[in-house]
């Protein structure tokens, strides 16, 4: 009797802590045309205020299945042991990616994705891992689903749909509240192999999907470097997200006055200009209402990959942290 007593003071204590473990800690919204996390503006009182500065982190869950060499347990753990660094150098959000990018080199198999669409255990084991630890944290993760090189391991149209719909059943199953879902990076990329991610009628289908399955859930869809969305893709989403890789920063001012059309959340989550000319795009964002991401690729992207926190480059992270802090009166 004193044991049947025990097991079952057990299971109920691992149910009700599981469960406790499900209620998620950081939620995501957007109010009024900025960004909020539990119902509070990000960087209150900051020149950064309602913006989500947020940092390229696609290859943390990286793995090379014609690679034996690269440690994807190894690689994911380094990263996850830095999100406080990062976070207390002002990041707000990470980029991930179900299916990464580029590496650095030619012919990597890096999928969160079976032949089917199907979800790979351990690849989403790392993944809902580092999620967690986010929420925890306070950071919000903007998580893609298909990348350019990698979306043929996907064998046709249906396998791009069914990669899609488990994704986002599995984010609702989990529960995560501070996750954004970016469909496909820069769709109109060539590198992609199924016309279905780069058709606008496909995609709009798809952002269609995502938000019938999960409507809490906020969809978009990134165009490519030059900053610019399509008004088709960019009315269907709910928040406009670009890259500004190629824009010169001369350009960026136009840019971001072009999109304020649309009256929704601007987020750049792809620009590779680091260093002082990083300090630069990221003054140029924030004057302009446009949440900024860094990317480093040669180190946080490229193997070996390397994740230094603010040492990554310290004056983008200090600069990142200033413009954060909240304004002195």
């Amino acid at each position: 009797m004193r044991f049947t007593i025990r097991f079952y003071i057990l299971f109920v204590s691992l149910f009700f802590l599981s469960q406790c473990s499900l209620v998620p800690s950081t939620e995501i919204s957007i109010i009024d045309g900025k960004w909020a996390i539990n119902g509070e503006l990000t960087n209150k009182g900051s020149k950064a205020e309602g913006l989500l500065l947020n940092v390229r982190m696609v290859n943390a869950t990286f793995e090379d299945i014609v690679n034996p060499d690269f440690n994807p347990k190894e690689n994911y753990e380094k990263f996850k042991n830095k999100i406080a660094d990062y976070k207390a150098s002002g990041v707000n959000a990470f980029a991930l990616n179900l299916q990464g990018g580029m590496p650095g080199y030619e012919g990597a198999i890096n999928s969160a994705f079976k032949p089917n669409g199907k979800l790979k255990y351990e690849y989403l084991h790392r993944l809902a891992d580092i999620i967690r630890v986010c929420d925890v944290q306070g950071i919000v993760v903007i998580l893609g689903c298909f990348y350019q090189r990698q979306d043929q391991v996907l064998r046709d149209n249906t396998a791009v749909f069914q990669a899609l719909r488990n994704t986002v059943i599995w984010l609702k199953e989990q529960q995560f509240g501070n996750v954004l879902l970016e469909i496909a990076n820069e769709y109109a990329h060539m590198g992609y192999n199924h016309e279905v991610i780069r058709n606008e009628d496909t995609l709009i289908e798809m952002i269609e999907l995502a938000k019938s399955i999960y409507p809490e859930l906020l969809v978009s869809v990134s165009g490519m470097g030059n900053g610019s969305i399509s008004p088709r893709i960019a009315d269907s989403s709910d928040f406009i997200l670009i890259h500004l890789n190629n824009t010169p920063l001369g350009k960026y001012k136009s840019v971001f006055e072009e999109l304020m059309y649309y009256h929704k959340p601007i987020v750049c989550n792809e620009d590779d200009k680091i260093g002082e000319e990083g300090v630069q795009a990221l003054n140029l964002a924030i004057e302009n209402n446009c949440s900024w991401g860094y990317m480093n690729k040669e180190v946080n992207q490229f193997v070996p990959i390397e994740f230094l926190g603010a040492e990554d480059d310290t004056l983008v992270y200090t600069k990142m942290k200033q413009l954060t802090l909240p304004i002195e009166k």
